[in-house]
């Protein structure tokens, strides 16, 4: 299952005709028949081994069919996972390497990844059930992350200080050893790329920790990774569960730092385990976005990126716009337009080509998607569209659920103000600009926004008003590697991508070198004796 290594030296990324390809999908793939070809290994300090945890059943949710089993880490995997990539970090000297050759090493990965684009999207929707053109998408975008960090890190500065005496002062950057990468399952490659990219171009090892229902691309981008020429046991990928991996993960005395995407619930764990270490982490959480539409808006425009926003990925996404505000003078026109459009879009496989709504990740999720929504309807929630699963008998056995719109509740009912991960919308109407802006802010959530206006000024205004880490105004969804993306409130702490994604994976060092050749007065003169 190995391809050969690369054998491109350090300094220079490999071209397309050295790129690697694999062949590690599941029959499951084409033939929706559960005969799995995937290795039942996970990847512990450089070493592929089976696991001897609990086995882990991948269960494709268009179909309900297990496609591959996997058996699971287990506390030692992660000891010496960690043991590991500090003994890698020291015997490779990943860490002293010029930033242009560890940089060599992620433009490979990323061309690596580009060449396997296909494929990874094959897993990944069968993993998840996403549309192939979002995880074509997914994987090309973790792809432009290993390619942006190796970019950022050839020119990533460190900083003489304006000095106030007679030394030279600066100000250096070093990695923190090893770090804990907890990533969800809702865009496996992606969140692997934003969190391994810059914490290995910081020079530190990483230890993913993916998620129990999408483990498998995560375990295709450590053999990427391996065959790109990461040294050995700088990355190791450990699936299985969040209360043994996870948090053994987290407490490990010898992990510096833990970066997390996932629930809030989660997290707060995790924040009070970096508390009592104090060792930094980063947290990117749930959310309950607003999405607000003006009268001055390009309804066209606003219509369809509100049905984007919510329901593409099925709803499963921490940014989805599941709150629309709109102004009540075209309330009924813009709800009557979503309403026919959240109708209209195509729900099925992730594997047709038509497919604009896939399933959801689980059956499980799938009912309690379900359930929030008809505990909505008993509170006097109205249903406009949607409510329940299709009723297309071809669908049957996945975990499918329609695109859903709710109206007739107050923002502070439970559904709009509990995270849902699905495909619901709920609409509310508003008066004027002080009291959308007092609505949309009041939510213990703050990660991200949507406003539909021709207005600049006050789209200027709102979105400064609007506390949340992103805002799009006439647009939804749209995100650049270069620019950083965080949460406020509980929806998250720290940073990801942009330049400071690296340094979020560093400690910062001041170092002062006196020019003077002086004793410090303070000590009183120094006789100095000559050497004969």
């Amino acid at each position: 299952m190995n391809p050969e290594s690369l054998t491109e030296p350090l300094d220079g990324p490999a071209g397309p005709s050295q790129a690697l390809a694999y062949d590690v999908l599941p029959k499951a793939a084409s033939s929706n028949h559960p005969d799995p070809e995937t290795p039942d290994e996970i990847y512990v300090g450089g070493i592929w081994r089976r696991g001897t945890g609990h086995v882990i059943e991948s269960i494709d949710p268009a179909t309900g069919l297990c496609f591959a089993t996997l058996h699971g880490a287990v506390v030692e995997d992660v000891h010496q996972a960690v043991q590991a990539g500090i003994e890698a970090v020291h015997r490779s000297g990943w860490a002293r390497r010029l930033p242009h050759e560890r940089a060599s090493v992620l433009y490979r990965i990323s061309d690596a990844i580009v060449a396997n684009a296909d494929k990874i999207a094959e897993l990944q929707t069968l993993d998840t059930g996403k549309t192939l053109s979002e995880t074509r998408a997914l994987a090309l975008s973790a792809a432009g992350t290993f390619r942006y960090t190796a970019a950022a890190l050839e020119t990533l500065e460190e900083a003489l200080t304006p000095s106030r005496g007679n030394y030279l002062s600066v100000s250096t950057y070093e990695p923190v050893g090893v770090v804990g990468a907890i990533t969800p399952w809702n865009s496996p490659i992606a969140s692997d790329a934003q969190k391994v990219a810059p914490a290995l171009a910081a020079g530190n090892a990483v230890v993913i920790k993916p998620p129990v229902w999408a483990p498998w691309v995560s375990l295709l981008l450590a053999r990427i990774c391996d065959d790109a020429g990461l040294p050995p046991g700088l990355l190791s990928v450990l699936p299985g569960p969040g209360r043994t991996v996870g948090e053994t993960l987290a407490r490990h005395p010898q992990v510096g730092k833990i970066s997390f995407t996932g629930g809030t619930s989660t997290g707060r764990t995790l924040g009070r385990v970096a508390a009592e270490k104090i060792m930094p982490i980063t947290l990117e959480l749930g959310g309950k976005s607003p999405t607000i539409v003006f009268p001055d808006a390009d309804l066209d425009q606003a219509v369809a990126g509100i049905l984007y926003g919510i329901f593409s990925s099925s709803g499963q996404s921490c940014i989805a716009g599941s709150r629309v505000f709109i102004q009540r003078s075209i309330f009924e026109e813009v709800v009557g337009r979503l309403v026919e459009g959240a109708r209209n879009l195509r729900v099925g496989p992730g594997t047709d080509p038509a497919t604009q709504v896939g399933p959801m990740i689980t059956h499980a999720h799938r009912d309690s998607v379900a359930a929030m929504v008809d505990t909505a309807r008993r509170d006097g929630a109205t249903v406009l569209c949607g409510g329940g699963p299709p009723e297309d008998p071809d669908l049957e056995a996945g975990a499918y659920y329609l695109p859903t719109i709710l109206s007739g509740v107050q923002n502070s009912a439970a559904i709009c103000q509990e995270e849902i991960f699905g495909p619901v919308a709920v609409v509310l109407p508003f008066d004027d600009e002080s009291s959308l802006v007092r609505e949309a802010n009041d939510t213990v959530f703050g990660l991200a926004c949507g406003i539909w206006t021709s207005d600049y000024r006050r789209a200027w205004r709102t979105a400064k008003a609007i506390q949340a880490g992103t805002v799009w105004v006439n647009t939804y969804k749209q995100f650049s590697i270069s620019t950083p993306f965080s949460g406020t409130k509980e929806s998250g702490l720290g940073i990801e991508k942009g330049r400071e994604g690296i340094r979020s994976y560093m400690r910062q060092k001041s170092i002062y070198l006196d020019l003077s050749g002086n004793p410090l007065g303070w000590a009183g003169r120094q006789t100095v004796v000559e050497q004969p």
